[in-house]
């Protein structure tokens, strides 16, 4: 009976050894397959603003050219030091003596994302598609004569005259490869939806307000660190703001969102709740003044504008000073010089002037200033410097406010129906050129006003002469004469005051502790292929 009972407790035992083991076993099945599916979950980044084309001849917001740098590749790429790396090109650009020739080796490796291979016809046929079609084909500007293939791999430039921003202008996103068996259709038209490049992204679904990203399994070079990437966007600063507070969405973009969110954020990732990160500091905003406008007509009343703006003031009041005050039209990681062209507040040098103009005491200035009224810094700015106004030149100057959506405000610039707007502004590409000449370059001058050109196009229809002179003899030049040229454009642009810089924002991003240090390129680009959850 002993020996029974001895058995059965060891029948027992064994079975509670057995279950245990089983629940064991399950409870590591279920560990690995819960991190398995983690790690198999796309990082969901957060914007505000919707997607409207993918494709890289039509894009130019700055939501558009993030993505599309993800899932295309340019020949070069603007390092965060700053220097120039080959990316589709194996090696930097071979520039003949009179400057007029540029010899690109590509790499011989890379597949688009149909498969089809990439060579220099490829990049030949994208290069014309944007010049034929391009929405900002103005970068081009008439600089390229021809482009041949003169071998599978090797691409050959001829310039119209030398050009010493040809360099940035091939890191361009706009010149972004496309896939010439798909994009045939598509010679003379965009394509929105869809983007078959060489990047180490494919896209796998598309709606404005919603793309999903995976890893392009032959990409050619080193694959992206995570397993795929969902853009999502929100319609208000307030849904993006609680999006990552609540853990909603792994990475939110700074674009867009307020200020007062901005640093809500900013003081969350100093106490450790968020990992923050910021890239270089590539957009500008400014006020362009219409030149044709019969109140702004003088140059002394814009010169005096010009002087009753306070940077500082603005800079607090509406960001707490995140956007930095600036006084140039160019970003201070490519300025020329450290020293300001533009006048710094001095209200009584604005009386002074506005009384020079006839102005002041019964003969009010009323400048009607428009701003985008679907960004939100611009209706603070405009309401501060109203009040600034109010405070420091109410016998002589007096600002109405006037809201208008962005796109309408884009459409309607060149006819001149805006006397003043607070617009903002990011290069095409990291160098000086690419700030001044689409803000400043004008191809017919009568006087002192544009009759075509891209002043027309910015809304300001100032020109100058010795601007034009100097944009192309900057081209020509190279090192400390080409910054001098430069300096000197600034300078004159500044006496002429039909642009007013206000400031310099840097591109921010917030992520959740779990992500990994997000960083930026030298273009101010999030690499999205670098970011990762930290337990994979």
């Amino acid at each position: 009976m002993n020996q029974l009972r001895g058995i059965k407790k060891k029948e027992t035992l064994n079975f509670v050894i057995q279950f245990l083991a089983f629940i064991a076993l399950l409870s590591q099945f279920s560990c690995t397959y819960n991190t398995s599916k983690e790690k198999n979950k796309p990082i969901i980044l957060a914007s505000k603003g919707k997607i409207d084309s993918l494709d890289p001849a039509q894009a130019s917001k700055l939501l558009a050219i993030q993505l599309i740098s993800a899932l295309g590749d340019t020949l070069y790429r603007i390092n965060s030091d700053g220097s120039l790396e080959p990316r589709l090109a194996k090696e930097k650009p071979q520039v003949s003596k009179d400057g007029l020739t540029i010899l690109i080796p590509l790499r011989e490796d890379v597949l688009f994302h149909d498969n089809t291979p990439f060579n220099a016809k490829a990049m030949a046929f994208s290069i014309e598609r944007f010049i034929n079609i391009g929405t900002l084909n103005y970068i081009i500007n008439d600089r390229i004569k021809s482009i041949e293939t003169p071998e599978e791999f090797l691409l050959k430039i001829k310039l119209e005259k030398p050009s010493s921003s040809i360099n940035g202008l091939l890191t361009s996103i706009n010149l972004t490869p496309v896939s010439p068996i798909y994009y045939s259709q598509y010679k003379g038209k965009f394509i929105n939806e869809t983007l078959i490049g060489t990047g180490p992204y494919k896209l796998i679904n598309y709606s404005p307000e919603r793309q999903s990203l995976v890893p392009f399994d032959n990409y050619w070079d080193e694959k992206p660190a995570n397993s795929g990437i969902n853009y999502i966007s929100f319609n208000t600063s307030a849904s993006l703001f609680n999006a990552i507070k609540t853990s909603q969405v792994d990475i939110l973009l700074s674009n867009s969102i307020e200020d007062g969110h901005r640093l809500s954020l900013h003081r969350s990732s100093q106490k450790g709740d968020l990992i923050e990160a910021e890239g270089p500091a590539m957009q500008i905003g400014y006020i362009a003044f219409n030149t044709k406008a019969k109140t702004l007509k003088p140059t002394i009343i814009r010169q005096a504008l010009l002087h009753s703006f306070d940077r500082e003031l603005i800079s607090e009041q509406v960001s707490y000073g995140l956007r930095e005050p600036l006084r140039a039209l160019i970003p201070p990681i490519i300025q020329v010089n450290n020293v300001p062209q533009w006048p710094k507040y001095d209200p009584k040098t604005a009386k002074k002037f506005f009384k020079e103009a006839g102005l002041c005491n019964n003969n009010k200035l009323t400048l009607i200033l428009t701003f985008r009224s679907n960004v939100p810094a611009d209706k603070l700015l405009a309401l501060t410097w109203k009040e600034q106004v109010k405070r420091d030149l109410s016998d002589c100057l007096e600002i109405a406010l006037n809201g208008v959506e962005s796109t309408t405000v884009y459409k309607q610039l060149s006819d001149g129906i805006y006397e003043a707007v607070i617009l903002g502004w990011t290069g095409d590409y990291p160098d000086p050129y690419a700030y001044l000449s689409p803000l400043l370059d004008c191809k017919e001058i009568v006087i002192d006003l544009c009759k075509e050109g891209e002043a027309v196009f910015g809304g300001t229809f100032w020109a100058n002469k010795d601007i034009q002179k100097s944009l192309e003899k900057s081209e020509s030049l190279l090192g400390n004469k080409r910054l001098e040229e430069l300096r000197k454009i600034e300078t004159i642009a500044a006496d002429g005051a039909s642009l007013l810089p206000i400031w310099i924002l840097k591109p921010r991003v917030w992520v959740q502790k779990d992500i990994s240090q997000p960083e930026f390129d030298g273009s101010g680009r999030l690499r999205l292929d670098m970011i990762r959850k930290k337990h994979e």
